[in-house]
């Protein structure tokens, strides 16, 4: 499974969000400025990230985004759910009626203990850790 590039740059800006955030909400055109990401594309990320609230948007002057938890509270899992949808390696690991060989499938256990890894280990990350380590 290849992970998006929306994802990647949404990554990178919660991090980023994290890390700056000094009690004021941060502009996305800064959060682009630093990650090298285009502010427009970032926008459409941002607007992911608050209807999945993880983040929410203060409007005006000195507006901008904030996170709307803690960041020892939101997980690398979600913010990647929110921006990729489902983690599963191919179709059939979550829909099993969509293949005619699922029933006797030799590797569908592999590819459930593929998104279980992944799972795992990005549920077991959290925002608080990646901001630490940008």
């Amino acid at each position: 499974m290849k992970i998006s590039t929306r994802t990647r740059y949404g990554l990178r800006a919660m991090a980023d969000l994290a890390s700056n955030y000094r009690g004021s909400p941060i502009q996305v055109r800064e959060i682009a400025e630093r990650q090298g990401i285009s502010g427009r594309y970032l926008e459409h990320i941002m607007l992911a990230l608050k209807k999945a609230g993880l983040v929410e948007s203060i409007s005006g002057a000195g507006g901008g985004y904030l996170l709307t938890r803690d960041a020892s509270s939101i997980t690398a899992f979600e913010i990647v759910r929110a921006l990729e949808g489902s983690l599963s390696p191919v179709p059939c690991v979550d829909h099993m009626n969509i293949c005619a060989r699922s029933a006797g499938c030799r590797v569908s256990r592999l590819w459930e203990r593929v998104r279980k890894s992944m799972v795992d280990t990005l549920d077991s990350t959290t925002l608080a850790e990646l901001a630490e380590k940008a």
